[in-house]
This record gives structure tokens, sequence and C-alpha cells, in this order.
């Protein structure tokens, strides 16, 4: 009930803007012992231990909190219990976000507004923008929502279907902790080796399902589930991650574009496989498109994450 609630708040409200965020407090979090331990490493040797240490203590930190939170709402009352896991079910999930963020993108590809849409791209990506045709706009933002339909909706719901919102706020630490220190960069290659390869683990399994159930939304929504399919077997692990491809390779498939290639982070050309076939060239509405799957998939992982629920619960 409460991550139905949740989903439901979030479709409607998003993320909340100006407001303290548990996900921004994390992020905190992670700041302020990653600068207090990185004080006493001395080597390649400490970094990883002090990595391991921040992972354990931010994401130990995410866990507990909520736990003992709800555990005193539950004492008080079945229905604080109720409305305090909703609210913080909502905080989890990035559904309404992910889209609004995307279609910033979409609107201002629609004014023929190239600068703009670069600038709102620029928000949700992390290679450089500057070069980017229409073409390459289009591609990253279908990218950036096919690939946080696993890891910003799908996975968070399917931890909260089995922990309740205390393992949902567990995995946003994983994922955060990831987004911030999991670079291979100098800065983050040693301190950031663990929470990089923990995402992996964490992820490993809710991206499968993710693109499982984002072909059958494709077969719903009437798009090219067949192609999805054949894509998803053939490209999923065409990425340095082993689940980043997962749903980049339905999406690929469903809307018949080829995606990935070589991408400029700062002035360093990273190269990567593509993903898809480039049977046409990209248009603004696949933006419209990939959200139109992000959102039913997440809608048919609800509803059968709630069934799973009850037939086990009976």
């Amino acid at each position: 009930m409460s991550l139905i609630i949740g989903y439901i708040l979030d479709l409607i409200v998003g993320d909340p803007q100006g407001y303290p965020h548990p996900i921004r407090l994390i992020g905190k979090l992670i700041e302020n012992v990653e600068k207090f331990l990185r004080i006493k490493c001395r080597s390649r040797e400490d970094e990883i231990k002090a990595g391991a240490l921040i992972w354990i203590i931010v994401v130990s930190a995410s866990f507990i909190i909520p736990f003992f939170i709800l555990y005193a709402a539950a004492k008080i009352n079945l229905i604080l219990y109720i409305v305090v896991e909703s609210v913080m079910c909502y905080y989890i999930l990035a559904v309404k976000s992910l889209k609004d963020e995307s279609m910033k993108v979409y609107y201002a590809l629609k004014n023929s507004n190239i600068d703009e849409a670069k600038h709102y791209l620029s928000f949700i990506v992390g290679r450089d923008v500057e070069s980017l045709g229409s073409s390459s706009i289009i591609k990253a933002a279908v990218e950036t929502v096919a690939e946080n339909t696993a890891d910003g909706v799908i996975a968070p719901m399917i931890f909260i279907m089995i922990g309740g919102a205390p393992l949902g706020f567990l995995y946003k630490g994983i994922n955060t902790l990831d987004s911030m220190i999991g670079y291979k960069n100098e800065k983050y290659m040693n301190v950031g080796k663990f929470s990089a390869i923990a995402d992996d683990v964490f992820n490993f399994i809710p991206a499968r399902i993710a693109a499982l159930v984002m072909i059958l939304a494709s077969f719903i929504l009437k798009m090219d589930y067949r192609n999805a399919y054949k894509i998803y077997k053939r490209d999923r692990y065409n990425h340095k991650s082993p689940n980043s491809a997962q749903t980049e390779s339905v999406c690929a498939g469903a809307l018949n574009l080829m995606l990935g290639g070589n991408s400029y982070y700062g002035k360093t050309l990273v190269e990567k496989p593509t993903i898809g076939d480039n049977n046409r060239e990209a248009e603004a509405e696949d933006i419209k498109r990939a959200n139109k799957l992000m959102y039913t998939t997440s809608i048919l992982c609800l509803i059968l994450g709630t069934a799973l629920k009850f037939l086990f619960q009976r």
C-alpha cells in the first residue's frame, strides 16, 4: 500500500525542489565522510579501505535511520506508519522527475532551440554536450531515460517490495554512492572502487527484470517488441557496465534506433560500442516514446510485484 501511494504521489507531485530531501542528505553524508576519511589516506590501499568504509557507513545509515523512524511510527499508530512509509517511497522513486527533465530537452528541440536543448541535456547526462547535433541530443536523452528506468525506477521498486522503504533507502544509498564517487578517474579510481562494484552487484538482477518487463511494455504500447527482444539478446552487454545496456538495448530495439557509441567526457573521447541498428534517424518524438515506455514499464512492475506479494502472503 505504501509503495502504491508513494508511486501515485510521485506521479502527481514529482521531486520536491527547495525542501529537505533524504537523497540529498545521503549525498551530504557521502561528502562529509569522504572528506574526513581522505585525511587519513597515505597510499592506494588506504584509499581502497576508506572507500569500503564510506560504503558501509553510508549504506548502514541509509537503512537504519528510516527503519527506526518507521518502527517508532508503527508503535504509535498503523495509519501513521503507512503515511510515513508512503512519503518515504515517494522520495525514493524518480518517475516524474525523470520524465520532466528529459521533456525539457524535447520541448527545446520542438522550438528549434538547440542551445537550450544542450543546456537541459547537460543536467541529465555526464558527457560533453557542446559538440552534439540534434540527433545525438535526442539519442542521449533516450539513453538516459532507458538506463534510469532500471536504476531510478524499477530497482528501487523491487527493493521496496522486498523490504519496505528502509531497503529502498539502502538501495538509494548504494546508487548515490556510485553516482558521486564511483567514477574511474584519478580522484576516485581507488576510493570509489568498492562503490562502483557494489552498485553493479545490487543492480544485476533488477536491471534484467526491468529489461524483460520493458519488452512486455513495448508489446502493450504496440512498439516493435520483436525487435526489442532481438536487440536485447544481441546487445545487452554492449556497455562497460554489466547492467546499463539491459534496458537501453530494449529501448533501442523498440524504437528502431541506434544508441550508444563514442562520447566525449570533458575533452576525453571514450569509445563505446553501439546498441541497436541504425534503421532510421532519431526524432524528438523518440524522447516522448522512451518516456511512455518508462511509465508503462513502471506500472507493469508495480502490478506484477503487487500480485506476487499477494500470492506469497496467501
